[in-house]
């Protein structure tokens, strides 16, 4: 059976643009019925219409707070009819219902429990790993509950942290893992549900 994901975004959409391969080269047996985007205008939007998958636009700035946000999203992804929800870069927190609970994942850029909660995104965490002088760095595939970068971790994929890394380096590594990682927690997500 053909598992449906929804997938949330804020941005340029290149974790979106892994699931399209994935599944336009027959290594993923899933569907994407739906992209939403927290923000009009962004490269993620554009990524979801040129594979002619249906988006659709919550501007969070619309809503003004999570609750409204959330329940706006959950409309579109009961409308889409979806299995399982995909974080894939949303920079707003999203309000699951009960419905979804277990079903919603979110890859982020280092190795949870270090570097997760609020605030800590994209190069926030890079620069953060780096400060603290580590040697390891990576990703995490993570089901998600109503805390910031909480809940069942599923994968972790780790990447060295070299001497002469910046953020920008840093994040190349930390990203190609992801783009491994995050597919294969979807799959593993759909032996677990028995699709």
């Amino acid at each position: 059976m053909t598992v449906r994901l929804g997938i949330l975004l804020s941005g340029n959409g290149t974790t979106l643009q892994r699931f399209i391969d994935e599944i336009t080269a027959r290594n993923l047996d899933a569907k994407i019925a739906v992209v939403i985007s927290s923000r009009p205008n962004v490269l993620g939007i554009e990524r979801a219409r040129r594979a002619r998958i249906p988006t659709e636009v919550v501007n969070w700035r619309t809503y003004g707070n999570d609750e409204a946000f959330s329940a706006a999203v959950t409309d579109v992804l009961q409308r889409a009819n979806v299995d399982l929800v995909l974080c894939a870069g949303l920079l707003r927190k999203y309000l699951f219902p009960e419905a979804y609970k277990g079903r919603v994942l979110n890859v982020h850029p280092a190795l949870l429990p270090k570097y997760g909660g609020q605030g800590m995104y994209g190069h926030h965490v890079h620069e953060a790993v780096l400060a603290a002088g580590e040697t390891e760095s990576g990703c995490t595939v993570h089901i998600t509950d109503e805390e910031y970068d909480h809940g069942p971790i599923i994968l972790q994929r780790t990447v060295p942290v070299l001497p002469d890394d910046t953020p920008d380096t840093l994040a190349e590594r930390v990203q190609a893992a992801e783009r491994e990682a995050y597919p294969e927690a979807v799959r593993m997500m759909m032996e677990r549900l028995h699709y």
